[in-house]
């Protein structure tokens, strides 16, 4: 069998056009035989509900490897357990494509042993331009700042797409894979496993039923991180791995040089590559309170942490987000709501009285109803009434057989009648993901030191001024060291200055008149870096359609 090799895929400088992905790979070349759907005469996207689905993952890292096997059928079986209470059944479906750039790390190694007969490519570009044809479907499972660039390519491709969460590393990027989905019609879902679970389900048909009655406070937490966050920036250059092609990872963010802080698996605890904890549980233990409430846009939001790093996510945060009140239901009143979120160990006050058998879990969410209050762990799991009461409510949510988020996806692939009703489809998980990073934002505009107001349709604040600053980061003992040598530099100025006669800097001399901030930043051109990534190195995302 072909396999890409490392000079092959690892080029970050090939071009990749419309014209090259119409050139094929042979079947001869390829040493297995694919059929897609195209070559059957069928419409682009669609198989009927008896074909097998030709799928290609696009990062193997420890949790595509897990996510690969419920969607994808191993060649060579290993036992592997459930998740989120979804049974533990193997995939249906077959890998032809396998795409990371570490070729070295041991679940992409454990993924290459399940799929021997699936090419192996370090370029998704790559993938793409000798493989495209012979794709129906993709999986990306990939660092988050690598998320929205491989799964918008694949959608204009017509490609079926499930992406892991957080959907998008930006607010720009999730709007546009809204767009694209819809554009495009092709079957979606981001992969935050509880919105395909009983919790979710019975937290809607009570509420809806109006078990709760009115909502207008949300407490939501997890216990994560898990992962090294709150740290300094590496100041060591480590070689880069034989197996790992660094510029690859990097992408389409600034170049900095490789450190194994930063992978494999450690991403999620940087600004550059990841979102933090919140980012990270957010959309697991959120998205029942998004489903429930039927939120939108926030219109005001908050937040605070400790210590800010200049490159790294911190310990904990805490962040609040009013909501303007919504349509009502008819049994369920929907009024302006206030959501906290509380990670690195904080959480809601636990109230005084909790049902026989429950505990105030590491993780979940708590909707404060006029009637009663509605608790759920983690991803959406147990959803319980704080009273006490089971009450029989009808459903309200469409129900996915085992709870398999995977099938879910792998169904909709199939049947154009489902292609907008997965769990997480993307004209939900969309505007879900933009909720979630408004938290991100809300954490690094913090000291802005004021409630931040939010118009969603714009993707823009409303009440920061074009001239104001902000410090973003605030490593006192580097600002301090900082400050002294200023202090000295404009000492050593201004006596320089005086002996020749001339006038000394104004606001210099014994003074810190003269001193910035190396943390301050223009707040508008901050967060218009933070709402939408400049592509760097070559890589650009499609147009975002009208």
């Amino acid at each position: 069998m072909k396999k890409g090799n490392l000079d092959h895929n690892g080029s970050t400088n090939k071009s990749f056009t419309r014209r090259s992905f119409l050139k094929t790979t042979t079947a001869a070349a390829a040493g297995i035989t694919i059929i897609p759907s195209v070559a059957m005469g069928k419409k682009l996207g669609y198989q009927a509900p008896s074909d097998t689905l030709n799928v290609a993952l696009i990062g193997a890292g420890s949790q595509g490897s897990g996510d690969i096997t419920s969607v994808c059928k191993p060649e060579v079986t290993q036992a592997g357990p459930g998740m989120m209470g979804m049974a533990a059944r193997p995939g249906t479906e077959k890998l032809v494509a396998v795409c990371d750039v570490d070729w070295g790390y041991a679940p992409v190694l454990n993924t290459f042993d399940k799929y021997p007969s699936a090419k192996r490519y370090k370029d998704w570009r790559v993938m793409f331009d000798e493989m495209g044809k012979s794709i129906d479907a993709v999986l990306v499972a990939t660092a988050d700042h690598n998320h929205a660039n491989p799964t918008a390519t694949a959608i204009t491709l017509g490609k079926h797409v499930y992406c892991e969460k957080p959907l998008t590393h930006t607010i720009y990027e999730s709007r546009l894979l809204t767009k694209l989905a819809k554009k495009y019609g092709v079957a979606t879902q981001m992969g935050n496993q509880g919105s395909s679970g009983d919790g979710v389900r019975q937290a809607c048909a009570w509420a809806w039923a109006g078990e709760i009655g009115e909502v207008k406070k949300v407490d939501v937490w997890s216990s994560r991180p898990i992962w090294p966050q709150g740290l300094d920036t590496p100041k060591d250059i480590q070689k880069v791995p034989k197996t790992l092609d660094w510029n690859l990872w990097i992408a389409h963010m600034p170049f900095r040089a490789y450190n194994s802080a930063y992978h494999p698996w450690n991403f999620r605890g940087w600004w550059d590559f990841g979102t933090g904890a919140f980012g990270d549980m957010a959309c697991h233990n959120m998205h029942p309170v998004f489903k429930v409430l039927q939120l939108g846009y926030p219109i005001k939001v908050q937040g605070q942490s400790t210590t800010l790093k200049k490159d790294a996510c911190p310990h904990a945060q805490i962040v609040k987000m009013t909501f303007p009140a919504r349509p009502n239901l008819p049994r369920m009143a929907m009024p302006e709501v206030e959501v906290t979120w509380y990670d690195g160990g904080f959480h809601a006050m636990i109230p005084e009285i909790l049902p026989e058998g429950k505990t105030w879990q590491g993780e979940g969410c708590v909707l404060y109803g006029t009637k009663d209050t509605l608790v759920l762990g983690s991803h959406g799991t147990g959803a319980y009434l704080l009273s006490g009461r089971t009450p029989k409510s009808p459903e309200v949510l469409r129900v996915i057989p085992d709870n398999n988020h995977y099938l879910d996806w792998v169904a909709a692939c199939k049947d154009p009648d489902l292609r907008d009703k997965t769990a997480s489809h993307f004209g939900e998980a969309g505007p879900f993901n933009e909720m979630v990073l408004m938290g991100v934002l809300a954490v690094r505009l913090q000291k802005l030191n004021r409630i931040l107001e939010w118009d969603g349709e714009k993707m823009e604040f409303t009440n920061i001024n074009d001239n104001e600053k902000v410090s973003t980061w605030s490593e006192t003992r580097d600002i301090g060291r900082m400050m002294a040598a200023a202090a000295e530099a404009a000492r050593a100025a201004g006596g320089a200055s005086q002996q020749r006669g001339g006038a000394a800097p104004a606001g210099r001399p014994g003074g810190m008149g003269g001193f910035e901030d190396p943390s301050s930043k223009n707040v508008k051109e901050f967060v218009s870096g933070l709402i939408k990534h400049e592509y760097l190195n070559g890589y650009k995302l499609p147009d975002m359609p009208v």
